[in-house]
Parts: C-alpha cells; structure tokens; sequence
C-alpha cells in the first residue's frame, strides 16, 4: 500500500476537520417552535414577527427543548394580575387586622360578662339618643303642623282679587322646619344603624373570645 505523503495527509485531515465542524455547526443552530392563530405548530431557525411575542419554545440541535419563551401578557392578562395582586394584598391586610384584632380582645377582656357589661352600656348610650331624636322629631313635627294651619287660615283670609303673598317669616320657618326634620329624620336611621351594628359587632366579640379562649360557645 502506498503511502500519501505527510503534507498531502495533513491537508485531507484539515479538510475533514471543516467538513465536521461545519455538520455540527449546522445541527447545533438553534429550531424555533411556535403555534400560529389556526393551532398549527410550526419549526424554524426563525419566527415570523406576528408570533415573535408570543409564546414559543427554542429547540437545540438535536431537537431537545431547551427553553420556553412566555409570550407577552395582553391587557386583559395584566388586568387580572393586577386584580389578583390587589385581592392577595387586601387578604394579607385583613388578617393582619384580624390579628389585632384578637390580641386587642385578649388585653381588654378578662370574661364574657365583661364584654356584655360594655355592651349594654354602649348600647345604652345610643338609645338614650335615639330617644332624645325621636322626641325632637315630635316637637318638630308638631311645630310644621301648626306653621301649615297658619298658612292655611292665611290662604282663606287672602281670597279676593288682591291676594297677599305669604309672610317671609313664615316661609322661612316653614322651610327651616322641613329641612330639620329631614336632617334628624336621617340622625334617627342612623342611630337606628348603630345600634343593629353593636350589637352585632359584641356578637362577633363573645364568640371569638370564647373560640380564643376555648370556652364553649355562647347561648
């Protein structure tokens, strides 16, 4: 057998050595992967544009995923990150309030007849204002019945061709009268409020103080 000479066989070794290099470099370039708007996938060593912010995966020469690229979020999607982000803290503030809650109900009561005792005398108060309403309403309703009986006997005694307006004074007190008893109308509802929302506030506060002290519920 004849042997090549040493140059002529360092030559066809660097030749080889391209060939390989160039196989491998042409196996090792990266596929991309991607799904178009009818779910059909596609593979290429690039992506079209109108996909390029979506979600894609990039494969590596011998077809293995190497990496998924997350598509850029849309409007509704960041929407609602938002909104879950928003309820997630809100949650975190409630228990955190909760907390505090509790340990404020531990450091002030020694008992449930303690509580109660606070209540009754919270509830107490606010009744004895709804009272103080309810009898100012009363003296204010009585006022506006007398003050249209005098507008009323004004308007008969005004009955011929040269009717009177109605005096100023009386106007005024009427309307001021109105306008009060709107306003201690609404005080009243408002008491009314109050008192359903203590009551069921001490509610609240037995039951957790018994759950915190791991007494039996109440009756």
């Amino acid at each position: 057998m004849k042997t090549l000479p040493q140059k002529t066989r360092f030559s066809m070794l660097l030749l080889t050595g391209i060939a390989v290099l160039s196989i491998q470099g042409t196996y090792a370039k990266n596929v991309y992967k991607w799904v178009d708007d009818d779910g059909v996938t596609h593979y290429g060593d690039s992506i079209p544009p109108k996909y390029a912010t979506r979600e894609h995966s990039i494969l590596n020469g011998q077809g293995v995923e190497i990496e998924v690229v997350d598509g850029a979020l849309s409007s509704e999607d960041l929407q609602q990150l938002k909104a879950q982000a928003k309820a997630a803290e809100i949650a975190q503030e409630e228990e955190a309030a909760a907390a505090i809650r509790d340990q404020v109900l531990l450091s002030t009561y020694l008992s449930v007849d303690e509580i109660k005792a606070l209540r009754d005398r919270r509830l107490e108060l606010v009744q004895a204002q709804v009272q103080v309403t309810k009898l100012y309403l009363k003296t204010l309703r009585n006022k506006l019945e007398t003050l249209e009986e005098e507008a009323q006997r004004y308007g008969q005694q005004n009955t011929g061709k040269k009717t009177q307006p109605l005096d100023e004074t009386l106007v005024r007190e009427l309307a001021d009268t109105i306008d009060s008893i709107i306003l201690y109308d609404k005080t009243l509802k408002d008491l009314e409020a109050d008192q359903l929302a203590l009551q069921k506030k001490f509610v609240g506060d037995i039951n957790r103080f018994l759950e915190l002290k791991q007494l039996p519920a109440s009756r």
